[in-house]
């Protein structure tokens, strides 16, 4: 029988996760069953929600179990169908196995129009990430023209589509991201109006009033932390609060505790609010097809950074936390099979 490999979690991380806390296993390749397919993954993506399925705590996504394979967003290739709605050859996108094979519910995967754009595109900008920027920033921040909008981990994959968005609703946008090359493809590249390096400035809270001398309208924050300290004073009344990420304290051994900041609300009458993109699973044809349109006709731009080789996941993953990525995190696993190119 042929065999494919898995990533399964061998242990649950205390701090930050290491390499010993994953491990690669050969098993021997799935069947799939009546409604089923056999999926090749040709691309999976890595995500900083994925430390909080490391925890065997409740949280919006189930945790994973001790020794069984991890999940990620998945672009692969069906091999096998039984299944009439899909077919072999056709590319599908869904949450899978880290695996390089599995078998899922052809109802659980949606297939990747190729005319959008560039398949690897439906883990980042024209998937999970770019379509939780769009209705975490237009439906929850609701920008308006010559609002100021402060976006965390702007070099991101969420924060930079956030970010461009936000321009083209005609806001005046400034990002935070942890290095002078992220910074400057924020200003130089995407157009943004300033950016913090906040790894290298002495008072963050200073820049964040400095470069945002109006105060600020919307926060989308992924990080939260010391980042989040530093906006608060700057909101706004009637500011909105777009909390859609906490990587600053992900890896927390405990919940460490910050300044107390509810006062500043009952100032600003602001509004905070998270965002789940599963909350909007219903509309995410409507945000691919503008999104789409925005990177055809030139008003959104986006990266990807690519690890090459499927025994490299926990590398791609583990470098979120390090600032690594400029763009999407993507693990690159197969090509497509000659015969249905």
């Amino acid at each position: 029988m042929a065999q494919t490999r898995q990533w399964r979690l061998a242990s649950r991380p205390v701090g930050e996760p290491i390499h010993d806390d994953f491990e690669l296993v050969t098993v021997d390749r799935p069947a799939p069953g009546d409604g089923e397919v056999l999926v090749k993954t040709l691309y999976q993506s890595v995500d900083p929600y994925m430390r909080g399925r490391m925890r065997d705590a409740e949280s919006y996504a189930d945790p994973w179990e001790v020794g069984e394979p991890m999940r990620a967003g998945v672009i692969g290739e069906v091999l096998e169908s039984e299944a009439d709605a899909l077919e072999p050859g056709d590319v599908v996108t869904g949450e899978l196995l880290w695996a390089e094979h599995a078998v899922a519910d052809a109802d659980d995967l949606r297939r990747v129009d190729p005319d959008l754009g560039p398949v690897s595109t439906a883990l980042g900008v024209l998937g999970m990430p770019g379509v939780t920027a769009y209705w975490g920033l237009l439906d929850v921040g609701e920008p308006t023209p010559g609002d100021t909008v402060v976006v965390s981990a702007a070099a991101g994959a969420v924060g930079s589509v956030v970010g461009q968005l936000a321009q083209l609703a005609g806001a005046r946008v400034v990002g935070t991201a942890g290095s002078d090359e992220k910074v400057a493809w924020l200003t130089d590249e995407l157009g943004f109006d300033a950016a913090i390096n906040y790894k290298e400035t002495d008072d963050l809270a200073g820049a964040v009033a400095e470069t945002c001398p109006d105060g600020v309208d919307v926060y989308f924050d992924n990080v939260g932390g010391p980042i989040t300290d530093a906006v608060w004073p700057q909101l706004n009344v009637r500011s909105r609060v777009v909390v859609c990420g906490q990587i600053a304290l992900y890896n927390a051994t405990e919940v460490p505790t910050g300044p107390r900041k509810l006062t500043k609300l009952i100032e600003t009458r602001a509004t905070v609010e998270g965002v789940l993109v599963s909350d909007y699973e219903d509309r995410w044809g409507e945000a691919l097809r503008r999104l789409s349109r925005f990177i055809r006709e030139g008003d959104l731009h986006y990266r990807e950074n690519v690890v090459d080789g499927f025994e490299n996941a926990p590398d791609a993953f583990l470098g979120l936390f390090e600032g690594e990525n400029v763009g999407k995190q993507l693990v690159k696993v197969a090509d497509r099979s000659t015969e249905t190119q």
